[in-house]
């Protein structure tokens, strides 16, 4: 099956654009018009990069819309109605001409989850949600478990945005200053000095000799550094690259192990989401591999759910990846042993995010002060260095 990005009228006249699913062109054509609309254009998805090419939903912006579909639908009123009413007062006009399409689809007569899907913009963990409460009649529950899993990953992510916010702006700020110092204060410093044809230190001359090169070439070192940024963020897209900087990232000192936790609590949410919510745990570890963001991470969910698939027990399948922490594969093997592995997942991600909270605290709380004296001993460099030609020049005066 192939994806198209489809353009058509309705009978009210209304144009529709959306992604569908069909094995040809021509197939995806005779459908529509046997549902009596008119196709104007159907496109490729990889050849007219659709309006849902590789772009994913505002997910706070989509929580609030779940919060008011399980409303309606909780009210009494029918899935199609609810996203009649949703559809139109939509104040996100990102996620409006999905959930118009959504709406389309499901009036036309397709299954509410295949309608998702076909967007290919809604994350897949809430495809499959949609897709178990579909199958088992319990659709609210469902989307309220997908609506309380979305709002502790985001209450999570904020917490950890916002814990970095502060030591990146000192960061920012030290660069500035210290670029402010070499390339004006120095240079001006150079010419006071040369005009008084003062022998100056060793010291001074070396931070002049910076200071000045600095200023002559300050425009080719932010192209250079631009282009660098650039040509690594082109990089680091490639797969290869990414799973390179993944396991960098996992062999950092601190912050690798932090980094690993969070992903590894991120993973556990996810699994005791779709468990909870009647998914097999194939499926659910397929689902889970998808969902997460790092290519290391998710080849080893890969490896473990084709192990799980051939009978081995998830425990065992995590260890074989050597990534795990060990607390979370033994708290995972209890939860199999004892048949409630959904609860205990949920245990480890709570876990986890704790300790990566707390960790973070800590790491920061010690980086701030480090910032601080490093930028406190380039000040103190470059004051000794500039004054003292000063010193010596009052002595000599004396």
């Amino acid at each position: 099956m192939a994806e198209f990005v489809l353009k058509y009228a309705d009978g009210r006249g209304e144009i529709h654009q959306q992604v569908a699913t069909a094995g040809s062109e021509k197939e995806l054509r005779d459908r529509y018009t046997s549902q009596g609309f008119l196709v104007y254009t159907v496109k490729t998805r990889s050849a007219g990069g659709g309006f849902g090419r590789k772009k994913k939903v505002n997910l706070e912006k989509f929580l609030i819309f779940n919060q008011q579909f399980v409303t309606l639908i909780r009210a009494g009123l029918p899935i199609l109605k609810g996203l009649d009413l949703l559809a139109e007062r939509l104040t996100d006009p990102k996620l409006g001409p999905y959930i118009k399409a959504v709406r389309d689809e499901v009036h036309s007569g397709t299954l509410l989850s295949q309608a998702f899907r076909q967007q290919g913009v809604f994350p897949k963990i809430y495809v499959t949600s949609v897709m178990a409460g579909e199958k088992s009649g319990s659709l609210t529950e469902v989307l309220d478990r997908y609506i309380t899993y979305q709002k502790i990953s985001l209450a999570v992510k904020k917490k950890v945005m916002v814990s970095l916010l502060y030591p990146s702006v000192l960061i920012v700020l030290v660069i500035i200053l210290m670029v402010f110092l070499v390339t004006y204060v120095v240079p001006t410093f150079a010419t006071l000095y040369t005009s008084m044809h003062a022998q100056l230190p060793a010291l001074t001359v070396f931070l002049i000799a910076v200071g000045t090169g600095a200023r002559s070439y300050i425009l080719a070192l932010a192209g250079t550094l631009v282009a660098g940024i650039a040509g690594f963020r082109w990089w680091s897209r490639r797969e290869a690259a990414r799973n390179r900087l993944d396991r960098i990232k996992m062999k950092l000192p601190v912050a690798g192990e932090i980094w690993l936790k969070y992903q590894v609590a991120q993973l556990s949410r996810i699994l005791s989401t779709l468990l909870t919510g009647g998914i097999p745990l194939v499926q659910s570890l397929e689902t889970a591999a998808d969902s997460l963001s790092t290519p290391v991470m998710k080849q080893a969910i890969e490896t473990a759910g084709r192990m799980v698939r051939e009978g081995q027990p998830l425990s065992a399948s995590l260890r074989a990846s050597k990534m795990f922490p060990p607390l979370a594969l033994d708290m995972i093997e209890v939860g199999e042993s004892t048949g409630a592995l959904p609860a205990m997942l949920n245990s480890v991600a709570e876990f986890f995010e704790e300790d990566v909270n707390t960790r973070m605290t800590a790491t920061l709380s010690l980086i701030e002060p480090a910032i601080m004296i490093a930028m406190g001993s380039v000040v103190a460099f470059v004051l000794i260095a500039l004054y003292l030609p000063i010193f010596s020049l009052a002595d000599t005066i004396r």
